[in-house]
């Protein structure tokens, strides 16, 4: 199954952001977004998902336009980097909506055992983003697109988290995007940086440096 964001052009008060812009994801594959701050990665990811208006997009789903918002048309999951669970449903109950496993979690995070009953705002914020990546990435869907998953993460949380993407990447289409670049072009099979508006496909570190991304 394949998501293709087409043509994007988005303006706040007569300033263009986005114009232009092409974004492809693939299931069996992770698709990368990088940019600088301001740039408009968090806009795009909301035009795709569908609860952004903008100037002008084509949304096509295994090469078929489509008029609906993505999120009508098709299972997908959308982390914000804001806050996104429910402050007062336990643990436990949570992982029930979003039809998650919560024993295979806890195969990686023994700790949370004892946060079954506990509400989420009950946990630190680390922990919150956690629980929500792995809510959003684990449960039923056909595109998962991740917003800056691994900032507050520790250390060891987001190595746990690297190999579930990859996991997970042979069931659904993935798109992630994060200041940690590195950890983003380890994992990405498909490359965009968002500069001046435009995407950009791209494919190496020197690629990156090039662009003048990185020095």
């Amino acid at each position: 199954m394949t998501f293709e964001l087409d043509n994007v052009e988005l303006s706040y008060n007569g300033k263009k952001i986005l114009y232009g812009v092409y974004v492809k994801a693939e299931k069996g594959k992770i698709t990368g977004i990088l940019g600088s701050n301001g740039c408009g990665k968090t806009s795009l990811l909301r035009i795709f998902f569908g609860n952004l208006d903008c100037t002008n997009k084509l949304v096509r789903i295994d090469g078929k336009g489509t008029l609906k918002r993505l999120y009508r048309e098709r299972t997908i999951r959308y982390l914000p980097q804001a806050e996104l669970l429910p402050q007062n449903i336990s643990l436990r109950n949570l992982f029930s909506i979003y039809e998650t496993d919560w024993q295979e979690f806890l195969l990686d995070f023994e700790e949370f055992r004892k946060y079954g009953l506990h509400r989420m705002k009950q946990l630190s914020g680390g922990e919150q983003r956690l629980v929500a990546i792995w809510l959003s990435l684990k449960s039923p869907s056909d595109l998962v697109m991740l917003d800056e998953p691994f900032t507050h993460l520790a250390p060891r949380y987001i190595e746990i988290i690297k190999q579930e993407l990859l996991k997970e990447k042979a069931k659904k289409a993935i798109i992630i995007t994060d200041h940690l670049f590195e950890e983003i072009l380890e994992m990405s099979d498909s490359l965009y940086l968002i500069q001046n508006g435009c995407s950009r496909p791209v494919k190496t570190r020197d690629d990156l440096r090039e662009l003048g991304y990185i020095n």
